[in-house]
């Protein structure tokens, strides 16, 4: 089997509409949990799709109701996959293999699986990059109907995604224009990541915290704001040298700007330090 660094490698050359959500989450699980059974994983993730491609049937391209119906029959009734309230900081529910084997996990990561089956079908799909929680929105013939995987694939219509917006910003939030904002493949990858890293940082794990941006640059190597934090974390672990080579890369993409000139003035302080 591929070394999983070296599948990021190539994960991140290719253009997004070419990631295979489901096979890059796999990579990036193996590298998190090396010991932990892939193949069984991907087994797994390939029933799911065969299943979801023949209850599928043929289902017209603005029945979007109709295949949200499906792969809520397929992934959450048959397979039994739901959101984990009970251990919801678990870092295995940001985990891919993790989450098959359990069938529980966070939203995004179950994201990745409905995303997966979805787009298996030859349906149109993304996340949606909603405050404090994922979304996943089906597409076709100019429409669009919002689920919610962590509840089982639940119809977001406006009350219901002001109700939710409400618990995460407060009881003065209201919808206003791109809530609704689709994420890229890599930006789904990322928010997966971006879990997994949180805990990390949350218990003090500086290394930890590190390799796991280390290998989100991997998938998304021109991701600004990520050499920016990774140049942080080798500051904050007086690794003087990859934290230069970081900030540079940084200002290399954002050349101007309040945080550009932050790194600047690190970079400056961290030659002088070598010096």
């Amino acid at each position: 089997m591929t070394d999983p660094h070296t599948a990021l490698d190539a994960i991140g050359m290719l253009p997004d509409t070419e990631i295979d959500i489901a096979e890059a989450a796999l990579q990036l699980a193996r590298v998190d949990a090396p010991d932990a059974d892939c193949e069984r994983a991907r087994r797994q993730l390939s029933l799911l799709a065969r299943d979801t491609v023949a209850a599928a049937g043929r289902i017209a391209q603005d029945e979007l109701p109709a295949r949200a119906a499906v792969l809520e029959r397929v992934i959450a009734e048959r397979h039994g996959f739901r959101g984990d309230t009970e251990s919801y900081d678990d870092p295995a529910n940001a985990n891919l293999i993790r989450v098959v084997e359990r069938r529980r996990g966070l939203p995004v990561a179950l994201g990745v699986i409905w995303l997966h089956c979805a787009r298996t079908a030859g349906w149109d799909a993304h996340g949606i990059d909603f405050p404090g929680h994922f979304l996943l929105a089906l597409e076709g013939s100019g429409k669009q109907c919002v689920l919610d995987v962590f509840a089982g694939g639940r119809r977001m219509e406006a009350p219901a995604l002001r109700k939710l917006l409400k618990s995460i910003e407060g009881a003065k939030a209201e919808l206003r224009p791109g809530l609704l904002q689709p994420m890229s493949t890599r930006g789904v990858l990322l928010r997966l990541q971006q879990n997994i890293k949180a805990r990390r940082l949350g218990v003090g794990d500086l290394r930890g915290a590190l390799t796991c941006a280390e290998n989100m640059l991997r998938v998304a190597p021109d991701h600004a704001p990520l050499w920016r934090e990774s140049g942080l974390l080798h500051q904050r672990l007086d690794e003087i040298g990859d934290a230069l080579r970081c900030f540079e890369r940084f200002v290399e993409l954002v050349p101007s700007g309040e945080a550009a000139a932050r790194a600047r003035l690190s970079i400056d302080e961290l030659r002088a330090r070598l010096h």
